[in-house]
Formats: C-alpha cells, structure tokens, sequence
C-alpha cells in the first residue's frame, strides 16, 4: 500500500489482525509495534501519517512513550485505551494525545476520527522521501544510502540513526534522545554503546560523508548540511 502510513501501537496481536485489513481497505499504509520502544524505532525510521497508541504496553504506560515520540514526531496520535476514567484521558491529552477511544471501539467512529485527524493535520509538510547532502543520499522508501551514488550497507540499527539525525539535520540530537528512539528507554545512560555506532557509521560513510556527521561535546550528535574540514572525533 502506497497510503498514508499509520502506526499501530499494541501489545495485543488480535487488535493488529483486526485493524490492519481494515486500514488497508481504507487505503492506508500499517505499521506494527508491539512495545514503546518499538514504537520510537518505527517512528523514527519511518515516520508515520497517524500513531495510534494503547496505553498498556509491555514495556511501560504508552504514557512515558507519548512525550518522547512528540520530541521528534509531530504526527496526530490517538490514544486506543480500555482506561475508562476521565483522569486518564485529561493525563493522555494533557502529555500531546490529539484524541482518546475508548476500548472496544466502534471501527466506523474510530476511522472518522482517523479522518479528522488527519484533516486537522493537513498543513503540515509532508514526510521527505528522500534527502542529499553532498555526496550523502539517503532514500527514506527504499531504505537505501548511497554515497557518491555507491550504495552503503548499513546495519538496522545504524541506518536507524542515520535517518533520525538526516531527518532533523542541522539540529543538535541529544545522547539520550538518539538511545531512547534508536534503541530505547532500557538504554538511556549507555553513551560509550552510542559512541561506537557513530565511530562505524562515520567509517562507513567515508571521510567526506562521514564529516557530516558532527559530535556536539557531552550533547550528542547533529548531521550538518556541509562537512567538516575534518570528521569529527565521537
């Protein structure tokens, strides 16, 4: 499917059988998390027209993930939740949910609020397909990178991180803000684990688009517009 991408995220595999065909029908695109963390990593490399998001995940409250995925995700996300109490839809809103259903849904209301969703939503720019900075390409549908049009062979992980600082280049991405979306919450203080990617990223890349990879000292990371006059140290 070439529509709009939703992402469904929930640990219950009966609610991914049920809601994809019938997305697909309705001529979206789906993509499946079945936990938080896998959530930030499929938003990250791929992101999304519409998140929606259950709240009881095996990993923690779809809360504590709502506020990380709004870091660097600016798509609607609807809160798909068998909570019934007033206080936690206010919580779910208040921390950047767009809209709350309740479970068991109706799938005629929850597709209208897709649709309304997505309305309100219709100003924002469009989700990039593809990005050059100098000899670095990178083709978000394909999943290819190619540098000075030679394809690169990226493992999941570093073509993940690649993507995240490609999609908010020339913006400073935090350490823990690069673990949590790449790896997860569970990995958050594991700076010298990040390092490493980024030195093999950086070899891979070779010394011309490798330097546009940049270390922000004791910050994180930034992919510049234009090298460096020399790579930077991790």
């Amino acid at each position: 499917m070439n529509g709009p991408l939703i992402l469904v995220v929930d640990d219950e595999p009966q609610i991914h059988r049920f809601l994809k065909p019938v997305l697909e029908a309705a001529g979206f695109s789906v993509a499946r998390a079945d936990s938080g963390a896998m959530a930030l990593r499929e938003a990250a490399s791929r992101p999304p027209a519409l998140i929606l998001l259950d709240l009881g995940l095996p990993d923690g409250d779809g809360l504590e993930y709502l506020p990380r995925l709004r870091g660097f995700c600016a798509c609607p996300v609807i809160v798909l939740s068998a909570r019934e109490r007033t206080m936690d839809k206010i919580r779910a809103l208040d921390a950047g949910a767009d809209d709350y259903v309740e479970k068991p849904f109706d799938l005629g209301e929850l597709q209208a609020r897709i649709r309304a969703a997505l309305r309100h939503n219709k100003n924002e720019p469009a989700p990039e397909r593809n990005i050059t900075l100098g000899s670095l390409a990178v083709d978000f549908e394909t999943r290819e990178v190619r540098v000075s049009g030679e394809p690169i062979m990226l493992s999941p992980r570093e073509y993940d991180l690649l993507t995240l600082l490609a999609r908010h280049r020339g913006k400073v991405i935090t350490h823990r803000q690069l673990l949590t979306s790449v790896w997860g919450p569970a990995h958050t203080d594991d700076v010298q684990y990040l390092r490493v990617y980024v030195r093999h990223l950086r070899q891979k890349l070779g010394d011309e688009a490798g330097a546009l990879l940049r270390t922000e000292p004791n910050i994180g990371y930034r992919l510049a517009h234009t090298p460096a006059k020399a790579p930077d140290e991790v």
